[in-house]
C-alpha cells in the first residue's frame, strides 16, 4: 500500500488502499481515521499505525458488505487477532466506559492470577496512556499492544540500539 516506498501511508495512498479493500468511507471518515492512527503526526502512517489502522476498520466495518472486504484483508487469522484484541481490552475495561482505569488495569492483573500484579500493572498502564491522561483508550491500547508483541517500524529499533 506504500506505493511511494517511503515507509509511511499518506494520506492518498490511504484512499486508494480503503478502495482496494472495497470499503466505502466519506472523506470526512477517511481523514478522521488517518488523524486516528497517525500517531506521532507526521502526516504519515507507519506499518504499526496501519496495523491499529486495519483494526479499526475491521472493528467499523461490521455489515454485510464488510465480509468479503474482511476476507481480502487476510481473514480468518486477520480477524481473530482482532477479536482477541477486543476481548484483551474489554477484559481490562471493568466498568465498560471504553476506557482502562489504573485500579482496572490492578483489578485485571490480579483476575489473572498473577502474583506481582501491583507493580507489572502499573508498567502495563504507563506503557499503554499514551497521552498521560490517567485512562487508557482502545486505541492506546492498540498502539501499546503492536510494541509488546515487537511489531514497530525500523527507526524505532534503531533508537533503541
Amino acid at each position: 500500500m506504500d506505493e511511494d516506498c517511503n515507509g509511511a501511508i499518506d494520506h492518498e495512498e490511504l484512499k486508494k488502499c480503503l478502495r482496494k479493500l472495497d470499503v466505502s468511507f466519506t472523506d470526512e471518515e477517511i481523514n478522521d481515521l488517518f488523524k486516528a492512527c497517525d500517531i506521532n503526526e507526521d502526516m504519515g502512517v507507519k506499518f504499526n499505525e496501519f496495523i491499529v489502522l486495519l483494526c479499526l476498520v475491521y472493528l467499523l466495518k461490521d455489515n454485510a458488505t464488510a465480509l468479503e472486504t474482511k476476507s481480502r484483508m487476510g481473514m480468518p487469522n486477520l480477524e481473530a487477532t482482532f477479536e482477541t484484541l477486543v476481548d484483551a481490552f474489554v477484559f481490562l475495561d471493568k466498568n465498560k466506559d471504553g476506557y482502562v482505569s489504573k485500579n482496572e488495569m490492578v483489578q485485571a492483573i490480579n483476575e489473572s492470577g498473577e502474583r506481582s500484579s501491583g507493580r507489572i500493572a502499573m508498567k502495563r498502564f504507563e506503557e499503554m496512556d499514551w497521552d498521560k491522561n490517567g485512562s487508557v483508550n482502545f486505541k492506546e491500547f492498540l498502539f501499546a499492544f503492536t510494541r509488546w508483541v515487537g511489531i514497530g517500524d525500523l527507526e524505532d529499533e534503531e533508537e533503541e540500539v
